[in-house]
């Protein structure tokens, strides 16, 4: 997290454009978001997924975001083009425990969700769980990170 707060990163395709609207308002007045990048979609646009997701993973990559949040249909595509970045760690969760522990055990910085799995309130709330995480580098989780890393390298 900067100084600042939070520098997230938000992007929909269609199949999530109305949620991202909304919750942009919530990341707008939270007090823990410095920075909200929209990457899109807006209204009547029609972008894949995958260029959505690279474009997320790619300001986590380059340290100018600290986190994203994507939404599609499922979250499913969404997290699995993002996940094709090297450093890039991305979940789909649909519930508090896994939203908790993609950050406090495997220290995802993307967050996907699916507009067609779950309400618009569970994401809102999901969504303000997140941002109240931060990852331990000194947890016993640490090594398994480095190990993924390691790998990836």
């Amino acid at each position: 997290m900067s100084v600042l707060g939070w520098r997230v990163a938000v992007g929909s395709d269609d199949a999530g454009f109305e949620y991202k609207t909304r919750i942009l308002s919530d990341l707008d007045e939270d007090s823990r978001v410095g920075l909200v990048v929209d990457l899109g979609v807006r209204a009547n646009e029609h972008t894949a997924y995958p260029h959505v997701a690279s474009a997320a993973g790619r300001l986590i990559q380059t340290n100018q975001a600290d986190r994203a949040l994507l939404i599609c249909g499922t979250g499913l595509g969404m997290a699995i083009a993002a996940n094709k970045l090297q450093r890039v760690r991305a979940v789909t969760a649909h519930d508090s425990y896994s939203v908790e522990r993609s950050v406090l055990s495997n220290n995802a910085q993307v967050l996907c969700i699916g507009q067609r799995v779950i309400g618009l309130e569970v994401a809102r709330r999901l969504v303000r769980e997140w941002l109240g995480y931060q990852f331990d580098p000194d947890s016993p989780s640490a090594a398994k990170i480095a190990a993924i890393e390691d790998d990836l390298a």
